[in-house]
């Protein structure tokens, strides 16, 4: 076993299988929090009523509720929650919603942080890679409040200190991170995620799964993610695959819900690889949701590194329920099965895209740390090129 440090979040309590109100209302107690305001999507809030019944019982100390996150974490966006979060005079963030709710409010703590306010100003706060391919990140103030989160699909953005933003100057997506800007508290109530468009929720699925496998693939894999993401995938696999048959089910939901939890052990405490770094790259380029690009990369950058990763392929195999067969074909047979593209050129990602993708890649830290080292923009075009 190789030698290592495992960092624990500073996450206080994950509450499971508990209607989000009560929950929301528990963590607003335990907290003393008198100027609550809610961050959620618009679809969410103006369209059904599970954000108003979520946050029923603290009606009384709501100050502000912010509808306007946008997909991928656009800065202008996370600016415009920060200065809200100023005026308001908030003391706590209840977020309900997916990833980029959660990715909008981590990015929007830290602008409240650093006192940021401009779309340049944030070009200090973000990682960065360096001439020998490692990972930069800069050392941020402490955010002066905190967030609990209520999420609403599988990306298991609320298991996690960091987060994605978008840069429209550049196309190009950002990791942001700092020890208190993931959430305080997290609520997994099933029934909560029933809006969720089935293919967010199976998509985010795959996002989760993408979480374990490039866990278990890491170059920094640890003991402790590796059984957690093997269980993980057990989970995700088998709760996925009977999601058609019963798609209103919220114990299988909350099956799924935890296989994402378990998944997201590895997040930010070890490096991923190309699944993720490209993935983010095709993302901010191409309006490509994550979920999706992990669908899209995943088997294909499995495939790349499968001489890089030894014997660790049989265990993702066995997790996956087949201990004989190449955990690329499970994967991307699941994938299909789920009614998910499989390939870059079924969402609009076409050869002559490739060269530009490369060379953004080459700055995204989970490229270079990809199990089977990646150098070259060329390399990265072997990948693009298996998942076309």
């Amino acid at each position: 076993m190789k030698p290592g440090t495992y960092r624990y979040l500073a996450l206080d309590r994950v509450h499971f299988g508990q209607p989000a109100a009560a929950a929301i209302a528990e963590e607003v107690r335990l907290r003393g929090a008198r100027r609550v305001f809610a961050v959620t999507s618009r679809t969410l809030n103006r369209t059904t009523d599970a954000v108003t019944t979520a946050l029923a019982a603290v009606e009384g100390v709501l100050v502000g509720v912010f509808d306007e996150c946008q997909e991928h974490a656009p800065r202008e966006s996370v600016l415009a929650l920060a200065r809200r979060l100023r005026e308001s005079g908030a003391d706590l963030v209840v977020t309900i919603g997916g990833g980029t709710a959660i990715d909008t409010v981590k990015v929007a703590l830290i602008c409240v942080a650093e006192n940021v306010d401009t779309v340049e100003g944030m070009d200090r706060c973000h990682a960065t890679v360096d001439a020998r391919g490692q990972r930069v990140t800069p050392v941020l103030a402490d955010p002066p409040l905190r967030q609990i989160a209520v999420p609403t699909t599988l990306s298991a953005a609320e298991f996690s200190d960091l987060a994605g933003c978008t840069d429209r100057r550049v196309g190009q997506k950002h990791l942001y991170t700092a020890p208190l800007i993931g959430p305080a508290a997290v609520i997994l109530d099933a029934q909560m995620t029933l809006h969720t468009p089935e293919r967010l929720w199976l998509s985010t699925g795959i996002r989760a799964i993408d979480h374990a496998v490039e866990s278990v693939c890491s170059i920094d894999a640890q003991p402790l993610t590796d059984a957690t993401c093997l269980r993980a995938l057990s989970l995700l696999s088998r709760g996925l695959r009977r999601y058609h048959a019963a798609p209103r089910d919220t114990a299988l939901r909350l099956d799924s819900q935890t296989g994402a939890w378990l998944a997201a052990t590895g997040v930010n405490r070890i490096n991923f690889g190309a699944s993720h770094g490209i993935g983010h790259v095709i993302g901010a380029a191409h309006a490509v949701p994550h979920g999706i690009t992990s669908c899209v990369l995943l088997p294909s950058v499995l495939r790349y590194n499968r001489e890089a990763i030894g014997e660790r392929a049989r265990w993702l195999a066995d997790a996956l329920g087949d201990a004989q067969a190449d955990p690329a074909d499970l994967l991307e047979s699941l994938i299909r099965d789920l009614g998910l593209p499989t390939r870059l050129r079924e969402v609009g990602v076409l050869p002559e895209h490739f060269a530009a993708l490369a060379r953004k890649a080459m700055d995204n830290p989970w490229v270079r740390s990809n199990p089977r080292r990646i150098d070259d923009p060329g390399q990265v075009e072997d990948i693009l090129r298996l998942a076309w």
